[in-house]
């Protein structure tokens, strides 16, 4: 099978350049004849344009000479919809399957509350996809107002399990993500301080980029500032570092497909706090294998993050819940049989 599939530069931040980078690093492209053609990168607008650009160029080469079986397009809501716009109507054109594997988390002001006008466009486009992939069963009842459900399949995103893991781990708190309003971030400091008064001063990790000065000035407010480092969008042994030696996770997020950084949290035995949104809650079961909160509740969050940081074995058994359920459940190997599958439903629709 040749398939082309349509991603993000190696180097850009957030989950769908996880996902792909993944299946780089397992070997993916080596068990398919999988091309990959890139159509977005980090950087300014001109920057951006020129790698989609570049990327419906390299794309359209693709289609016409190498003739792929299949066509896999990674994309998002918001303006990666719109990127992805081309690739689809390119390859319909040339009547090649596509798979779209849908990531993004903003499906309420993207689609819901959109114009009719808006919707149309998007069911006209999904339309010209053989299947959707949503990444949990909440994902797929979303896109059922854009496509008929036989056409949406689910996927859930995996995790990579480290070779070893330390018997001990600090009593310190890690967030990893965008930092911004979609991920909770601008009420973290909120929720850092009640659980200060609550579980006393504890280092806080908040890995990423994004509104940066916005929210070390909350910190500044509550003369919190000394007790949180902000490292950068971390990645490889920087981020393995932090994962490993961190005991909480905390991810107070408004809006989420499948959240990679969540997936990695408890495949690294963190004791997880984090909330009820997108498909979360497929992931953690609230005193199972975490604790899940309400999106904006901050009384509710410091009350978890204070509970687990004053008790050492639950903070401990819920991790080990965490990764028991992403060894068992969220492996790379099952996702990727799990992929297999889905390309020979897509290529025999056609038939």
């Amino acid at each position: 099978m040749k398939v082309c599939m349509v991603v993000p530069d190696r180097n850009v931040k957030g989950g769908i350049a996880s996902v792909v980078n993944g299946y780089r690093e397992h070997g993916f492209g080596k068990e398919y004849e999988i091309i990959y053609v890139e159509s977005y990168c980090d950087g300014s607008k001109w920057k951006k344009l020129q790698k989609a650009l570049k990327g419906y160029w390299e794309f359209l080469k693709v289609i016409c000479r190498e003739k792929p079986d299949l066509v896999h397009v990674h994309s998002s809501f918001g303006p990666s919809f719109y990127r992805k716009m081309p690739f689809i109507y390119m390859a319909s054109f040339k009547k090649i399957p596509i798979l779209n594997h849908v990531h993004g988390a903003e499906f309420e002001s993207f689609y819901r509350n959109a114009s009719p006008r808006k919707q149309k466009l998007v069911r006209r486009v999904y339309g010209k996809c053989r299947m959707l992939i949503a990444l949990s069963k909440e994902w797929r009842d979303n896109l059922e107002m854009t496509a008929p459900p036989e056409k949406i399949t689910v996927l859930e995103n995996y995790c990579r399990l480290p070779k070893a893991l330390p018997e001990e781990k600090k009593r310190q708190i890690l967030f990893l993500g965008e930092l911004g309003k979609r991920k909770g971030c601008f009420d973290i400091p909120e929720i850092y301080a009640r659980t200060v008064e609550k579980a006393g001063e504890v280092p806080l990790v908040m890995g990423g980029d994004g509104e940066l000065m916005r929210i070390k000035a909350l910190f500044e407010e509550k003369g919190l500032s000394e007790a949180v480092s902000f490292p950068g969008w971390v990645r490889g042994e920087e981020k393995e570092k932090l994962l490993k030696e961190s005991g909480i996770f905390l991810f107070p997020s408004y809006y989420e497909g499948m959240p990679m950084a969540v997936l990695e949290a408890m495949a690294h035995k963190l004791a997880i706090v984090t909330t009820n949104a997108g498909g979360i809650p497929k992931l953690i079961r609230d005193g199972v294998n975490g604790r899940l909160c309400e999106p904006g509740n901050v009384e509710e969050l410091s009350d978890a993050l204070a509970e687990l940081l004053n008790d050492d074995e639950e903070r401990k058994r819920l991790g080990e819940a965490a990764y028991r359920e992403a060894e068992e459940k969220y492996s790379m190997a099952s996702h990727l049989e799990r992929l297999r599958a889905i390309y020979r439903q897509v290529l025999a629709a056609g038939r």
